[in-house]
């Protein structure tokens, strides 16, 4: 097995629930944690992705929040955690692999779990990366009024939810020209047959308490951090990730030219190529 391989997927048991993650690269390099967004599991940081960071001398975490993939899933609707268990979900993850402290990428809406991390348990946090989120501020822009989001199937068969999902990627995308509907399509395929229950996958994220961090706000993050930002985004645009950047000191922002709210392939390389030079202290 070569350095930047995947260790293969495992069940882990963290506060008293199964968590699936699967690591890349080696154990002993820096720990990066990629946090997916709301109703995404692992599968959305894809593993060529996850090995191309692997291969730059990082060990690569990914894995499957509650209600996604293979980890513990509640009935549809009825979620029993909030933002902070999913935070205190990361760092039990953390401690499985005895990781003290960990470069933090986290996506979207689970940016509130960043904030949580950076704010109230900043020994764990290495560096903070925020992709294609948002501080929630009043005032912001809203979403882009050419964000069309599909309505959802009816009867929720397999087939009709994949097209919802794809479907409703293709309008994340905003209009990109990087969108590969191919390759979602085969993604959203394999995620809605790896999960153990896809019907809690499309609502119970946004059924969960949002709570936010106890000592304080984004000003009071310390950690070096990166916010990442498509200027395609449709559902939270460009704005937000300047908001984002002008609200924890020291922040850079890195704009991805031609990428919506995902983080398609062409984008790859500059997207590593960041995250590298922002967990090595700058060096490339």
């Amino acid at each position: 097995m070569t350095p930047h391989q995947s260790h293969g997927e495992q069940l882990r048991t963290v506060n008293g629930v199964e968590l699936c993650a699967e690591t890349f690269g080696d154990p002993a390099a820096p720990a990066i944690v990629l946090v997916a967004g709301s109703a995404a599991s692992m599968l959305w940081w894809d593993a060529e992705l996850c090995e191309r960071i692997a291969a730059r001398g990082r060990f690569v975490i990914r894995y499957d929040h509650r209600d996604t993939g293979r980890s513990t899933s509640y009935p549809p609707g009825q979620p029993a955690y909030s933002f902070t268990d999913l935070t205190l979900d990361v760092l039990g993850i953390q401690d499985t692999l005895g990781i003290e402290r960990a470069h933090m990428v986290c996506q979207s809406m689970f940016g509130g779990i960043g904030h949580i991390l950076g704010v109230d348990h900043p020994g764990r946090v290495a560096s903070l990366t925020f992709l294609s989120s948002s501080t929630g501020a009043d005032g912001l822009p809203p979403p882009s009024s050419d964000l069309v989001m599909p309505a959802e199937p009816d009867p929720p068969g397999a087939a009709a939810v994949v097209e919802y999902v794809v479907a409703g990627a293709r309008a994340y995308a905003g209009g990109s020209p990087y969108f590969d509907e191919a390759a979602i399509r085969a993604l959203v395929e394999r995620d809605v047959a790896r999960a153990r229950n896809y019907a809690s996958t499309l609502v119970n994220h946004y059924a969960i308490e949002v709570d936010e961090p106890a000592r304080g706000g984004f000003g009071d993050i310390a950690a070096p951090t990166l916010v990442v930002h498509g200027d395609h985004d449709p559902l939270l645009p460009l704005a937000h990730g300047e908001a984002l950047r002008d609200a924890i000191p020291g922040a850079e922002l890195l704009v991805l030219t031609g990428a919506g709210h995902d983080l398609p392939r062409p984008v790859w390389d500059d997207f590593v190529a960041a995250l590298v030079r922002h967990t090595d202290g700058g060096r490339a």
